[in-house]
């Protein structure tokens, strides 16, 4: 297969394209139900082209993902998930994905590993454990992308793991995905998180080991509907040892709040940026979370 064509994109997040799991058809392709936009995850013919004139300096493409870089930001094109990382901080600092009806349970990839198509100066310096009760957290979890071997694969790559306390990666951050697991079944979402490095260095444990400092936040919005049914609901969770899943609804925020903390822009109506819900959506009572 040659190579893939090369995307150029801003940052933003508001005019990145994204990517979604399932419902490809023979050729990697299908519509996203919620833009009508029709692309592909694995396309047949590429092409590969630098006119030299772009800010962006394109590092590698491969069938399994399209990568770009504009100064230190180097956005990666998984397979049914994006993920942008700063390669000062070695470190994932956002993702995105579409969450549509679960068809696959493929099992979770058993090890992490380094992403072989990214430059070492961009990645953390081991795939081994953490330690001091920080787990390897996902920022996209494996389970939302087991209907495709190679992007459950990907999610295990260090491009999308960050450091998480145990009780924020097993408890608070948990739930979201549970929260996602069980209402893509019902409608399609958008699924969009990043991290809040703030400025506390005590725990930043794993500099030697990993080369990556350690967030004191993670942010996660899930967007449902379309037009005046939009909703959507946001959260800023600290990664710490009180982050269990019963402080969740503590953590519940505005978009428009999300934003100012963050600098981010999210896709959503203007109305839906300034709802919070009294508490998180409820987790449908028989849901297969698997």
């Amino acid at each position: 297969m040659k190579k893939c064509l090369l995307l150029i994109a801003s940052f933003a997040v508001s005019s990145a394209a994204h990517a979604h799991p399932g419902g490809l058809n023979a050729e990697g392709c299908h519509t996203n139900r919620k833009t009508g936009e029709y692309h592909c995850h694995q396309p047949s013919k590429a092409l590969s082209k630098n006119t030299g004139n772009s800010p962006i300096e394109s590092f590698v493409s491969t069938p399994a993902s399209i990568v770009t870089r504009l100064n230190d930001i180097v956005k990666v094109g998984y397979q049914g998930f994006t993920v942008w990382l700063d390669c000062k901080e070695r470190a994932p600092i956002k993702f995105r994905y579409n969450a549509q009806r679960d068809t696959g349970n493929l099992k979770r990839y058993d090890r992490f590993m380094l992403d072989p198509d990214i430059p070492t100066a961009c990645q953390q310096l081991s795939s081994q454990t953490y330690g001091r009760d920080y787990d390897r957290g996902h920022q996209v979890p494996a389970n939302h992308m087991d209907n495709s071997s190679e992007a459950i694969k990907q999610s295990n790559y260090m491009t999308n793991i960050l450091p998480q306390t145990s009780q924020l990666n097993r408890g608070a951050w948990l739930l979201t995905e549970e929260i996602v697991e069980c209402y893509r079944d019902i409608d399609e979402l958008l699924v969009m998180g990043g991290v809040i490095w703030g400025d506390n260095a005590k725990d930043d444990y794993f500099m030697a080991s990993h080369g990556v400092r350690t967030p004191d936040y993670f942010w996660k919005v899930i967007i449902r509907g379309i037009g005046q049914d939009e909703r959507a609901i946001a959260w800023i969770m600290p990664n710490s040892i009180d982050a269990t899943k019963k402080h969740l609804d503590e953590y519940l925020v505005t978009v428009e709040e999300l934003e100012k903390r963050t600098g981010e822009t999210i896709p959503v109506a203007d109305y839906a940026k300034q709802d919070k819900p009294s508490s998180s959506w409820l987790v449908p009572q028989g849901c297969n979370k698997s």
